[in-house]
C-alpha cells in the first residue's frame, strides 16, 4: 500500500479573507458590502445610543430656546429623541469652507 502526500499550497492571509468573504457556504453571506455596512453600522448605532443618553439641548428654530431630547434631560424611553440640527453641518464643515480661502 502506497500513501501519496500531496503539499498544500498555503494562501496568505489576505487570499484566505477574500475567499472566506465572498464564500455561499458560510451561514451568513457577508460579501464585500457587509464588509462596509457591518462596521459602519456599528458605529452608528454606537452614535445614536450615545446620543440618545446624552446629547445636549438644540436650537432647532433659531429663536434661543434649545430643544432637549436625550435622557439625561429629563425625558424617558418614549419621550426621548435625538433632535437633528441643521447648525451642526456648519459647526463641522467650517474648517472646509475656512481654509478654502487665500486669506
Amino acid at each position: 500500500m502506497t500513501t501519496t502526500l500531496q503539499r498544500r499550497e498555503s494562501a496568505n492571509l489576505w487570499e484566505q479573507f477574500c475567499q472566506w468573504v465572498t464564500s455561499t457556504d458560510n451561514r451568513l453571506y457577508i460579501g464585500w458590502f457587509g464588509v462596509l455596512m457591518i462596521p459602519t453600522l456599528l458605529a452608528a448605532t454606537a452614535c445614536f445610543v450615545i446620543a440618545f443618553i446624552a446629547a445636549p439641548p438644540v436650537d432647532i428654530d433659531g429663536i434661543r430656546e434649545p430643544v432637549a431630547g436625550s435622557l439625561m434631560y429629563g425625558n424617558n424611553i418614549i419621550s426621548g429623541a435625538v433632535v437633528p440640527s441643521s447648525n451642526a453641518i456648519g459647526l463641522h464643515f467650517y474648517p472646509i469652507w475656512e481654509a478654502a480661502s487665500v486669506d
